[in-house]
């Protein structure tokens, strides 16, 4: 009998990682627990298999990362008062939940209350324009406007985003609020039920949890029906003020109330690892330049029972992502070496808001230059894909290179099939755009019935429990996954010149300083 094709074997090799990566052993591979070291000590057992060398900074594969859990200890207390009125609690659950603050315990803000539309500042929009919110509690809408181009209104969305804008202002407290639209998008009782869940950012070398905006604490969700309370006696109604919002242009005042907010944290230490692997260049210039390959290793671990099930074991999310990674090393390992070094990311902390990458990509275990990042998330394995779409590939230089890799592997580069949903923010390789890195982000195609495997793998599997291998899982869509990023990553690593942000570019205008 002949010995399997490459493309074959490669296969084979994708379900074994697969398999393992999503059985229950693993129990869902959640952040800072057994199962999700299990995880990493087998991904680092493959990578000295295949002859990839350690990469993080103490000569391990591990990049150790201090984090700090939080979460909501209790539901909080708000305690709103209009103006010549008597204070009200706002309702748990009903109006409101509360905020969670890593950084203490106890957090009590007292203050006026300032409603700044949707809060956005850029360009030439500044939604703060003639308000004065130092020492006030900031009130915004959730969302962007929609006149925004897809991916900044993404951007801007960003409760991040919002509270830095806040922070830089002297708000002493942040709120955002349930337009009508965004609770028939996700019903705020979704909210309600996950208010207990633990967050995790990452802590610096002193033992201080990393906060974004950490002077201007995020104090509540509020509900369409809290909105209604907090807009009371105001210039405008709230229905008013959703009605010019979806007009794109929501009015921005002072409301006539204050706002008491006190939040209790539970706070814990969690100690997690990314996964790190490396090729040395080859080339006596260029290997001083790093191509960093990514792929989140967690899930979402144990939740409440679907149908008997209560184990996430995440085999699309991102068991395929992470085995597929390990193809591109093994690819690059047995071939011809890149002239650029390669650096292999299997991170934590992605599912707790991309926590293990901006560790990473913040504290580097190199001093070379990142110079790009290609980023292997979720492809959904379930037919034979003969598209991909390359979110972020138009943005910088790396767009004739993913153009001529996908040329070479036969497959078709398509546009951005779901631009409302803003994916190019919303997974690891933005942690490195944010420090300046061009980055790009692949995800299989919608010709070929990907269109109904993709909607469908949202709508049923998507962080649930069936999201195991009772799926179809076509193992040889991802060896073809694995080769296009191959041909993408040998082009970046083996090109005369570095990457580099297009000219007026809004993501290399914002951040590409900083590289």
């Amino acid at each position: 009998m002949a010995a399997p094709a490459p493309a074959a074997r490669s296969a084979q090799r994708i379900k074994a990682h697969i398999a393992f990566l999503a059985d229950d052993l693993l129990q869902g591979r959640e952040t800072g627990t057994p199962g999700f070291d299990i995880a990493a000590a087998y991904v680092a057992s493959q990578l000295a298999q295949i002859g990839v060398k350690p990469g993080a900074a103490d000569g391990s594969y591990f990049q150790q990362v201090p984090m700090s859990g939080f979460r909501s200890a209790d539901e909080g207390k708000l305690l709103l008062t209009p103006k010549g009125g008597a204070a009200t609690p706002l309702v748990f659950g009903e109006d409101y939940v509360p905020g969670r603050n890593p950084l203490s315990p106890t957090t009590h803000v007292s203050a006026p209350l300032v409603f700044v539309g949707y809060g956005v500042v850029g360009g030439d929009r500044d939604d703060y324009a003639g308000l004065d919110v130092k020492g006030k509690i900031v009130v915004a809408l959730a969302g962007a406007p929609a006149s925004l181009q897809t991916e900044e209104r993404a951007y801007y969305a960003s409760g991040r985003t919002k509270r830095l804008a806040a922070e830089a202002r002297g708000a002493a407290g942040f709120m955002s609020i349930n337009t009508p639209a965004d609770e028939v998008r996700r019903p705020f009782d979704g909210a309600v039920r996950s208010w207990k869940s633990w967050g995790v950012t990452w802590r610096d070398g002193a033992g201080k949890p990393f906060s974004p905006a950490g002077s201007t604490p995020d104090l509540a969700s509020i509900s369409v029906k809290g909105a209604q309370k907090i807009f009371a006696g105001a210039p405008q109604s709230f229905a008013d003020v959703v009605k010019a919002a979806e007009a794109g242009t929501p009015p921005r005042f002072v409301l006539p109330a204050s706002l008491d907010a006190t939040l209790n944290t539970e706070l814990k230490s969690v100690q997690s690892a990314n996964v790190v692997g490396l090729i040395p260049g080859s080339d006596p210039k260029l290997k001083n330049e790093v191509i960093v390959l990514s792929a989140h290793l967690d899930h979402v671990g144990i939740t409440s029972p679907v149908k008997g099930d209560s184990i996430n074991n995440g085999a699309m999310d991102n068991a395929s992502g992470v085995a597929t990674t390990l193809e591109v090393a093994r690819a690059f390992a047995e071939g011809k070496r890149p002239r650029r070094t390669l650096m292999f990311l299997l991170n934590t902390g992605e599912e707790k808001g991309l926590v293990g990458a901006d560790y990473f990509a913040r504290n580097p275990p190199t001093s070379w230059p990142i110079v790009a990042n290609v980023n292997l998330d979720m492809p959904v394995l379930t037919y034979d894909f003969t598209d991909v779409v390359a979110f972020g590939a138009e943005r910088s230089t790396l767009g004739p290179a993913v153009q001529r890799a996908a040329a070479r592997s036969g497959v078709k580069l398509s546009a951005d099939p779901m631009p409302q949903e803003g994916l190019f923010t919303r997974s690891d390789h933005f942690r490195f755009v944010e420090q300046g890195v061009p980055s790009v982000f692949l995800m299989t195609g919608f010709a070929n019935g990907g269109e109904a495997a993709f909607t469908t793998f949202l709508r049923d599997h998507y962080h649930k429990p069936s999201d195991d291998l009772s799926q179809p899982i076509d193992y040889a869509a991802g060896a073809k996954f694995a080769a296009i990023n191959y041909e993408i990553t040998r082009e970046l690593a083996d090109a005369d010149k570095a990457p580099t942000w297009n000219k007026g570019d809004f993501f290399g205008t914002l951040f590409g300083k900083k590289r």
